[in-house]
């Protein structure tokens, strides 16, 4: 059986109200994949249906698509593993997201670290530089979210991290981030830096 939270039935039916209106004037579409604002759909039947793509007060951004695993060896993770790493003492939660998007609102107890300068900060992930160089034998988990699945802050940031010598097995990503989990009624913080 599926249950419909309000906040999901009410970007549901604002997204039909944008779309109906978006008839009227030519809407912008958004990215889907990369730069592409459409993908092509064939069916059995040999007839091709367009997906598009337009802003909603539920989309949040203007991004586009981010993979489920950004980077081989990252393991995908939900709402129910957010909510069992945030009592691992061997666990972070890190809010990769610029600082003003985190003031707007953040999960409990997450810790800040923007995605361009997480490379830089691996220290405080468990790693050490050791003859200019990473040492992550004894890296924490590492829960990783921005602003959701059209997001690529914490994509961008976990590339970063692996590529400086961060195992990619030690990476949670949460590609839902705050777009799912604000419309799902989970506690947000707001104010916190």
């Amino acid at each position: 059986m599926v249950r419909w939270s309000w906040a999901w039935v009410g970007c549901l039916l604002a997204g039909l109200g944008a779309v109906g209106t978006a008839a009227a004037a030519e809407p912008e579409y958004l990215r889907i994949m990369g730069t592409d604002t459409q993908f092509v759909v064939k069916g059995a039947d040999g007839k091709e249906t367009v997906i598009r793509r337009v802003m909603t007060p539920c989309a949040k951004n203007k991004g586009w698509l981010q993979p489920l695993v950004p980077v081989p060896g990252v393991h995908p993770v939900g709402e129910i593993e957010v909510l069992q790493a945030m009592n691992d003492r061997d666990a972070l939660l890190v809010d990769m997201r610029e600082p003003g998007d985190r003031v707007d609102g953040t999960i409990p107890g997450s810790l800040h670290i923007v995605y361009t300068e997480v490379a830089s900060r691996m220290d405080e992930l468990g790693c050490k530089k050791v003859a200019g160089k990473w040492d992550c034998a004894a890296a924490k988990k590492v829960v990783a979210f921005c602003n959701g699945p059209v997001c690529p802050q914490s994509p961008t940031a976990i590339l970063a991290m692996t590529r400086d010598g961060f195992p990619a097995d030690k990476i949670y990503y949460y590609r839902g981030g705050m777009l799912d989990w604000a419309a799902l009624g989970f506690p947000v913080v707001k104010g916190e830096f």
